[in-house]
């Protein structure tokens, strides 16, 4: 089985454009690839959003605390299909998935030095269930109102993954 350093991205132009492919590996070294990728907000009935803990294993911001799940598709791979697969993958959770936006960031983890350059899809889905977290992806799972969140990452943003707030305005720009 290939490692995942090793599948390939959709590289794409600041418009969303398809423009080539690279590893995921090569993406993101320094000074990064822009290239597509999705975050996944799941909410449940009391309005809680699901954050995990990045596990320690992770290539670029291990151990930041995060929104479900993220991830990249593969070149030409709807999107949806691709967040759907990595939500099972990381968290044993099915989920429908809606597009509420798009988020465009760079950033450089400066444990590991890779840089994170993304058009980043953002996905909300509705959830009720357990949570069965990978242990190779994911070091803990936490429900957190909107609000506190917002207000942890405004006083601790170094516990955070730098696109955390980025995908949180995205959502909060949807309900308009």
């Amino acid at each position: 089985m290939m490692s995942r350093e090793q599948q390939l991205v959709e590289l794409v132009a600041t418009d969303g454009t398809a423009s080539g492919s690279a590893t995921v590996e090569d993406a993101h070294r320094a000074p990064g690839r822009l290239h597509r990728a999705f975050s996944v907000l799941l909410f449940d009935p009391d309005g809680r959003v699901l954050l995990q803990q990045r596990a320690a294993v992770k290539t670029r911001f291990a151990l930041r605390w995060a929104n479900a799940c993220c991830g990249h598709p593969g070149p030409g791979e709807p999107v949806v299909v691709a967040a759907a697969r990595r939500l099972d993958e990381e968290l044993g959770v099915s989920a429908s998935l809606e597009e509420v936006g798009v988020y465009l960031y760079q950033a450089a983890d400066p444990d590991s030095g890779r840089v994170e350059f993304e058009y980043d899809h953002v996905l909300v889905g509705a959830y009720a269930g357990p949570v069965r977290p990978d242990p190779a992806e994911v070091a803990e799972t936490d429900w957190v109102l909107p609000a506190e969140l917002e207000e942890r990452l405004r006083r601790f943003p170094d516990f955070y993954a730098p696109w955390l707030a980025g995908v949180l305005d995205a959502w909060r720009s949807s309900q308009r």
